[in-house]
């Protein structure tokens, strides 16, 4: 196999012929568009090495955000971490302590060791502090440490995250639960990390005081989230399997019953069959109208039982009205923040816009959810498309024109989403290297 050493931490990286390119070119002659794969994914990988780096709050090396977010936020570190451990074998770093299995554990113990005494876990890790002010949860970290301790045999990490996010699961109860209906409730826009959203319209950025303890008022908060309500379910999900691994059935049983209370609140309270979406319900108990990828990220979580009809009815029509839709949210290069035909689509695109444009991160989390609902062949269509983006220029940038393709330019390459997005769809797309 032929190697070479990037410029990069002395990262030896493998050349990303397909095993049908390899047969099509006996003589290791490349065709431009694999030597356009190859440099690519070289180039995907530098990124990540390049980003995986220490905080003052915490002493081993983590998988920064990068580009412009020195450090690790919770809505995605872990998840982007857990991703990094299963490309690991095409990463060889004369560094153990920053390899990409290293990294991906200490983007969960980061959080874990900056706990406090409450239960709270930091919304994100930065350069310049640890925050507390908001809740910032997509993918849920129970669950992703849950994957990489399985995928890593890690005792440790198990223990280590069961007490941990069985705490933070009871911070939560108490904190964002002030309307006493069992759902997840929203204080300010970035607990859910949507950035210059239209969903959170007239809503302050963070909570009052830097304490995500405490709401604005008149704003229409607490909301009711699908999408936070959807994280804790899925927290609860792997906590019971936690509890299973540990021996610990009573608290498994516990977490199974608490999850499936959590999910069948989600869908008889935030779900509106007539326009086929979920929403927030504000403090007057109204929805919310802007149909969000809050959709996919309820659909991450497995909110929806395909066994059963009422689910898999469900599942068809926001599948079919929302998100395969090519006037909402299947656009040329899927998908969309905001479906394009709702009005609070925001145009032109702005920089760190989940008004609308297509996301590195909702691209990543993509099979999470598309192949249990199978939809495999879309998610190689989805897969292709940003490839294609990718490739054009070979950078690696947070969001893109969902028409065009092309990357939001305000901002410099280098973020480890969406070089994590290359590396997953290409070994996804059978063109990573053989090792």
């Amino acid at each position: 196999m032929l190697k070479f050493a990037a410029a990069t931490g002395g990262l030896a990286i493998a050349h990303p012929f397909s095993g049908a390119a390899q047969a099509h070119h006996p003589d290791a002659h490349v065709s431009a568009e694999d030597a356009r794969w190859r440099e690519t994914w070289n180039a995907a990988l530098a990124c990540l090495a390049a980003n995986v780096r220490t905080v003052p709050w915490y002493d081993r090396p983590v998988l920064f955000e990068g580009a412009v977010y020195p450090g690790i936020w919770q809505e995605c570190g872990p998840h982007e971490g857990l991703v990094y451990a299963t490309l690991a074998k095409y990463v060889i770093v004369s560094d153990p302590a920053k390899g990409a299995l290293a990294a991906a554990k200490n983007n969960h113990i980061a959080f874990f060791a900056l706990q406090r005494e409450d239960g709270q876990l930091p919304a994100s890790i930065k350069m310049t502090e640890a925050g507390y002010g908001q809740i910032q949860m997509v993918v849920p970290i129970a669950a992703t440490a849950w994957k990489l301790s399985q995928l890593t045999d890690d005792d440790e990490l198990l223990v280590t995250a069961y007490k941990a996010c069985s705490r933070w699961d009871a911070w939560l109860r108490e904190h964002r639960n002030t309307r006493g209906t069992g759902l997840v409730e929203g204080f300010c826009t970035y607990d859910t990390g949507h950035d210059n959203s239209p969903r959170w319209k007239g809503v302050p950025d963070r909570c009052p005081d830097a304490d995500a303890k405490k709401f604005p008022t008149g704003v229409g908060v607490p909301r009711l989230c699908p999408d936070l309500s959807a994280t804790v379910y899925g927290g609860r999900v792997a906590l019971a399997a936690m509890a299973k691994a540990l021996g610990r059935p009573n608290e498994a049983a516990r977490w199974e019953a608490e999850a499936e209370e959590l999910r069948l609140l989600i869908l008889s309270k935030l779900y509106d069959p007539q326009d086929a979406a979920f929403y927030d319900l504000d403090t007057e108990n109204k929805f919310v109208r802007v149909r969000s990828d809050v959709i996919s990220r309820v659909l991450g979580e497995h909110v929806l039982k395909i066994s059963e009809a009422h689910d898999r009815a469900i599942f068809e029509a926001v599948w079919t009205r929302q998100i395969h839709n090519p006037k909402a949210f299947w656009a040329p290069y899927p998908l969309t923040s905001i479906a394009m035909d709702d009005p609070a689509f925001v145009k032109p695109i702005p920089r760190n816009s989940w008004g609308g444009a297509s996301q590195a991160l909702t691209a990543l989390r993509a099979p999470r959810w598309m192949d249990h609902y199978g939809k495999t062949t879309e998610l190689k269509q989805m897969m292709r498309k940003w490839c294609e983006a990718i490739l054009r220029n070979i950078e690696f940038r947070q969001q893109m024109d969902p028409w065009t393709g092309e990357f939001t330019q305000a901002d410099p390459s280098g973020y480890s989403p969406a070089a994590l997005t290359f590396l997953e769809f290409a070994r996804r797309l059978d063109r990573a290297p053989s090792v």
